[in-house]
C-alpha cells in the first residue's frame, strides 16, 4: 500500500495493535523464562528496541505526511491566489488534514464568488460610465457650440434669445440626466429605503397622472383612469408614483397625437395590477426584453425627447416592492405596461 494514502488514524491503530501484541509476547516470554535472569534483560532490550523502532518509523511517517500536506498547502493556496482550479477534494472523511481540505475548498468557493462579484461590479461601473459619458457628450457639445458662437460672432437679438433657449433646453436636459442618476444610484446603493405603508392606490396614480396631463392635452391625447378608490395596499407613495410616471411619460411621448391611454386597476387575490395601455407604435417582440435596460432607446425614436433611464428606473422601484413588470405589444398597435404589486398587509 502507498504510505501517503495511509492515514495517520490508521498507522496510530496498527503500531497500538503491534505494541500491544509485543507486550503479551515479552510477558509471556519472561514467564517462560523466569529462572533465567540473562534471558529477561534480553528479552527487555528487545522490547524497549522494537518500541524505539516503532516510535522512529511513526515519527518518519507523521513528517513525510506534514511535508505531503504542507506542499500540498501550499500549492492550493498558491492556485487560490491565482484563480486556478479549486482543491481536490480528499476522501479520508475521518482525518484531520481531510477537514482542513474542506474548509479550503469552502474558502476557495468564497474568494471565487467575490472575485466574481467585484469583477460585474467593476464592469457594469465601467458600462455605467460609458453611457453617462454617451449621454452627456450631444448636450455639452450642443452648449459648447452655441457659447462659442455667441461669443464670436455678432448675433441679432432675436437670434440670440433662439440660442439661449436651445441652451436652457440642453442645460434641463442635463439636469434631468443627473437627477435620474441620483435617483438611480441612491436606489441601488441602498441609501434611500423604501417606505411600504398601507395606504389607498388611488392617490398615489392620481399624484403620476398630474405629471402628464399637460403634456396629453398638447398632444391632445385622451386619458382614461379606472381606479377603483378602495384599493390599497403597502407601497411607498412617493416612489410607487415615480414608478407609474415614467411609464406614463413613455406613453404620451409615443402616442400620436389624438391617441389613447387607458389606465386600469384590478385587485387580485395576491397583486393589485394596473394595466396602462397606449396606442402607439408598439414594440417588437424582439426589444420587450432588452427595454428596461438603463439608457436603452429604439434607433428610430431618437428624436423623441429622453434618455432612457425612465422604464429602468421603474423596474428598480416596483421590484423593490416585490412587484414586477410584463409587457405586452404589438408593432402598430400600441402597448401594455402592467404592473404588478404584492397584496401584503403592512401595519
Amino acid at each position: 500500500m502507498n504510505g501517503s494514502k495511509l492515514s495517520v488514524n490508521h498507522v496510530c491503530a496498527a503500531g497500538t495493535a503491534f505494541l500491544g501484541v509485543l507486550s503479551i509476547v515479552t510477558i509471556i516470554s519472561a514467564f517462560l523464562f523466569a529462572q533465567n535472569t540473562t534471558a529477561i534483560v534480553w528479552l527487555c532490550l528487545l522490547f524497549i528496541l522494537l518500541v524505539f523502532s516503532c516510535v522512529v518509523l511513526f515519527v518518519v511517517f507523521l513528517r513525510r505526511k506534514l511535508v505531503l500536506f504542507s506542499d500540498n498547502l501550499c500549492r492550493t493556496i498558491d492556485d487560490m491566489l491565482n484563480g486556478a482550479a479549486p482543491p481536490p477534494q480528499m476522501h479520508e472523511e475521518e482525518n484531520l488534514f481531510f477537514k482542513i481540505n474542506y474548509r479550503l475548498a469552502h474558502l476557495y468557493d468564497v474568494l471565487r464568488e467575490n472575485r466574481e462579484s467585484i469583477a460585474k461590479e467593476r464592469a457594469d461601473l465601467q458600462e455605467l460610465i460609458s453611457d453617462i459619458s454617451h449621454q452627456v457628450k450631444t448636450p455639452v457639445s450642443n452648449l459648447k457650440m452655441i457659447n462659442a458662437t455667441l461669443l464670436e460672432q455678432p448675433v441679432p437679438e432675436e437670434k440670440q434669445r433662439e440660442f439661449l433657449q436651445a441652451s436652457s433646453g440642453q442645460l434641463e436636459k442635463l439636469d434631468f440626466l443627473m437627477q435620474s442618476m441620483i435617483k438611480t444610484s441612491r436606489l441601488e446603493t441602498g441609501v434611500i429605503s423604501l417606505d411600504r405603508r398601507m395606504q389607498p392606490l388611488y392617490d398615489t396614480l392620481a399624484a403620476a397622472l398630474g405629471g402628464i396631463l399637460l403634456n396629453a392635452e398638447r398632444k391632445k391625447i385622451h386619458v382614461s383612469v379606472d381606479c377603483p378608490e378602495d384599493i390599497a395596499l403597502a407601497h411607498d407613495r412617493k416612489w410607487t408614483s415615480e414608478a407609474m410616471f415614467n411609464i406614463l411619460d413613455n406613453a404620451v411621448k409615443y402616442t400620436p397625437a389624438g391617441g389613447d391611454i387607458q389606465v386600469s386597476v384590478q385587485s387580485w387575490e395576491f397583486h393589485v395590477k394596473i394595466d396602462i395601455t397606449d396606442s402607439g407604435k408598439g414594440i417588437a417582440e424582439s426589444r420587450q426584453g432588452i427595454i428596461f435596460k438603463r439608457f436603452y432607446r429604439e434607433e428610430e425614436v431618437h428624436d423623441v425627447e429622453g434618455i432612457g433611464i425612465g422604464l429602468y428606473l421603474a423596474r428598480e422601484i416596483i421590484t423593490m416592492q416585490g412587484g414586477y413588470i410584463k409587457v405586452t405589444s404589438k408593432v402598430g398597435y400600441g402597448s401594455t405596461f402592467s404592473v404588478f404589486l404584492p397584496v401584503d398587509r403592512i401595519y
